[in-house]
């Protein structure tokens, strides 16, 4: 047996590494075979028995840690799939997908509930839960179509790039989700008619299982999560870090703000549409 693993490991060695993209980070990402391998922090540990938890728990849209390689990279299970975001973000128009994302959150976090941190878990967090019940959960912190991988429209859905995960709220992940699966944006490629915006968020709340108090707190979170990307951006840029030093130049920064401008002046349509 242990000989087997040593040939199977040798065999792996030689396996062609092939960059991966999708993520507002996959630099140094590569599938090598039938596994990922990312570079590791001190927040991987703790990621990976998050992930070992989910998938004792039965939620199978996300990888499964499989270790730390020779070079002290993390290895995580391949998804099958392409990430949606931005070639296959028409594949969530219709409002059968937006729901299948909505469920899929609903039961991540009702999985997540059941997650006991370990003792000595260290989290990366880039924009603080500002929703007033951080620490209800672990939460992902980047759900969004760009880390949704998707094997065809209608194939294997599963959520990736947990490096961010951390204590958090179900209405903080919620906010951000809603800004990118509904989409809740003022660009003009992804930008809906108001009346549109506003029913497909409902469509999603409706999806996860919202009760009304839950709705009114979430309009708010709406416009205070995206403009928290927006504050994050500005202040890592002034300090140099990369990448969001290039994130910010490169127009990020603007696209936050504009999208938490858009989303604030429609406020009272939203939380109608939630209500109604």
């Amino acid at each position: 047996m242990h000989q087997q693993h040593h040939q199977h490991h040798q065999q792996e060695e030689q396996q062609e590494e092939q960059p991966l993209t999708g993520g507002n980070v996959s630099a140094g990402v590569v599938r090598v075979g039938d596994t990922v391998r990312r570079p590791a922090g001190p927040w991987t540990p703790a990621v990976h028995a998050l992930l070992d938890h989910l998938h004792a728990a039965g939620f199978r849209a996300a990888p499964r840690p499989l270790g730390i390689d020779e070079r002290g990279r993390e290895v995580l299970s391949f998804l099958p799939g392409e990430a949606v975001w931005p070639d296959r973000f028409g594949w969530l128009g219709p409002g059968a997908r937006l729901v299948r994302v909505g469920r899929m959150i609903r039961d991540l976090h009702d999985a997540l509930a059941g997650f006991a941190p370990p003792a000595d878990a260290r989290w990366q967090t880039l924009v603080p839960d500002d929703s007033g019940g951080a620490g209800e959960i672990i939460a992902h912190h980047d759900l969004a179509p760009w880390n949704l991988v998707a094997d065809g429209p209608d194939g294997a859905w599963a959520f990736i790039d947990w490096d961010v995960a951390g204590p958090g709220s179900r209405l903080w992940d919620l906010a951000y989700a809603a800004h990118g699966f509904v989409p809740l944006s003022a660009n003009a490629t992804y930008q809906l008619p108001d009346a549109e915006a506003a029913a497909r968020l409902r469509l999603f709340a409706d999806a996860y299982g919202l009760d009304e108090p839950q709705r009114r707190r979430l309009v708010p979170l709406l416009t205070r999560r995206t403009r928290g990307m927006h504050d994050f951006l500005r202040d890592q840029a002034a300090a140099g870090t990369e990448p969001w030093l290039t994130h910010w130049r490169t127009g990020h920064g603007d696209a936050w703000r504009t999208d938490a401008d858009y989303t604030e002046h429609r406020e009272a349509r939203w939380l109608a549409a939630l209500l109604a």
